[in-house]
């Protein structure tokens, strides 16, 4: 049987690979810019122009957003992301089934997305 500090060191060393292995690492949230007291509009605003039909979407918010450094080879680009479920009809007007998506927050504007395909 594990002791709990070593399930919980398990655990810690699970969220950070999967962390490291999307390229996405934990940062101190005041280089991150201000808190995105309004992510779900900025995200929403985002998909009307992005999606075939965001009228239609139906979402699921995974969490408040997290403090990121998506930076590689000692740059830094740091920003708040979001995780969300969305499932809107695409161009043949069927809906896609809910799909995991993300995106960075900096300064009240979407920076850069994942689970787009583009």
């Amino acid at each position: 049987m594990l002791r709990p500090a070593i399930a919980v060191s398990f655990c810690l060393l699970g969220v950070v690979g999967v962390l490291l292995a999307a390229g996405e690492i934990p940062a101190d949230p005041s280089l991150c810019g201000p808190f995105p007291k309004l992510y779900k509009e900025i995200i929403w605003n985002w998909m009307q122009s992005n999606l075939v039909d965001a009228n239609s979407a139906k979402m699921e918010w995974d969490g408040e957003p997290k403090p990121v450094d998506l930076g590689k080879d000692g740059q830094h680009v740091y920003g708040w992301l979001v995780s969300f479920k969305v499932n809107a009809r695409n161009q043949f007007g069927a809906y896609t089934g809910k799909q995991a998506h993300s995106a960075v927050i900096r300064d009240g504007q979407v920076i850069k997305t994942f689970g787009f395909g583009y």
